[in-house]
């Protein structure tokens, strides 16, 4: 397969998108937002806002000109992060790909997706915003089904305060959405946008930890002067920009795939010549893996190290940092252990042999 040319700077199209966002987000959801929102995790006047600046529709396919594109919805997404903003976004674009209807399109009605398949009991354990969506959509057996019932708006308690609970597969009004293929593909859809959510809070861990070591000062200078701390330091933007670079790549594929699949052709999932040393995957869902597992471990390094810096500071809920450190890690939890990425990764570009 010849690979496609890759281009991974914004158009001014994107840096517009990445402004509106970035701009919205910095003005509503403060930090004292989210507090406020704990411990569930959701902020109804929030989520309204983000509905009215055309964020909720976003995901779904007819979205109008290209916003609906993945390189498109990763810089909302990663500007969510920044400012951990108590809303199910991500969530929502996933759902909303596999059941577009008006009111899902204006946000009226919430929607979130199932990562894991609806236990013996007709349950979906863990679902992501299953706390505050009014739709759920998941896998029953071997179809994908969109479940609308009454939200609990409660949560069991977790480190992140997000809005998570168990939901029936079987109470509600049920509708067959798609397969197990479009399952399995929509949890690819809501890695990749986790993923851009968790560059968001490492980017902004690192600039809150930039700005408390230039103030704090020990022995009569900025901590930040002292060489352990910048040594530290020096590690965060080759997290944080490698697992932006995963991300974006990820995105690119996933629309290269789209694009392609949209046409009626198919495309190969991926370039991998070893023996030639030449190493070129443009497979989405492998991308994708990746792009989540080290942003995972990027998030968590970054918050780790930043909280660090901060001394027994960074524990107090006064001080910002210990939001982005617990979401750093509750976040990616809700699928499970981030490192179980790897055997996936491994698993798609070496198959193992059928026994």
């Amino acid at each position: 397969m010849t690979p496609m040319a890759l281009d991974l700077g914004l158009d001014a199209d994107q840096r517009e998108i990445e402004d509106l966002f970035k701009g919205f987000f910095e003005k509503e959801s403060s930090s004292a937002v989210v507090r406020q929102a704990e411990p569930l995790g959701f902020d109804l006047p929030l989520w309204h806002k983000v509905c009215e600046i055309g964020a909720a529709e976003m995901g779904m396919r007819e979205a109008e000109g290209d916003a609906g594109r993945f390189c498109n919805l990763v810089l909302a997404c990663e500007a969510l992060g920044r400012c951990v903003a108590p809303v199910p976004l991500v969530e929502h674009l996933v759902a909303s790909r596999l059941s577009p209807s008006d009111d899902l399109r204006d946000g009226s009605r919430i929607a979130t997706i199932a990562l894991r398949s609806a236990d013996g009991d007709g349950l979906w354990r863990f679902v992501p915003a299953g706390a505050v969506a009014d739709t759920v959509i998941g896998l029953d057996g071997e179809e994908l089904v969109a479940v609308t019932s009454p939200p609990p708006h409660r949560a069991p308690s977790n480190l992140a305060s997000a809005p998570m609970a168990d939901r029936s597969a079987l109470a509600g009004d049920r509708v067959v959405v798609g397969t197990r293929a479009d399952f399995e593909r929509a949890v690819d859809h809501w890695k990749l946008l986790l993923a851009a959510s968790l560059v968001g809070i490492s980017a902004r861990a690192e600039q809150i930890a930039l700005n408390y070591v230039m103030e704090r000062k020990a022995f009569g200078r900025p901590i930040g002067a002292f060489q352990a701390i910048q040594h530290g330091l020096a590690d965060f933007p080759g997290w944080i920009d490698g697992a932006r670079t995963l991300v974006h790549k990820a995105a690119w594929a996933t629309d290269q795939r789209d694009d392609e699949e949209a046409r009626g052709g198919t495309r190969e999932d991926s370039t991998l010549a070893i023996d030639d040393h030449d190493f070129e995957i443009q497979d989405p869902r492998v991308l994708t893996s990746m792009a989540f597992s080290f942003a995972a471990e990027s998030a968590r390094e970054v918050t780790d190290r930043a909280l660090h810096y901060h001394g027994s500071y960074g524990f107090s809920l006064e001080y910002d940092i210990q939001l982005y450190h617990r979401r750093a890690r509750g976040w990616p939890l809700q699928l499970g252990d981030p490192a179980s990425e790897r055997s996936r990764i491994a698993d798609l570009i070496w198959p193992r042999e059928a026994s």
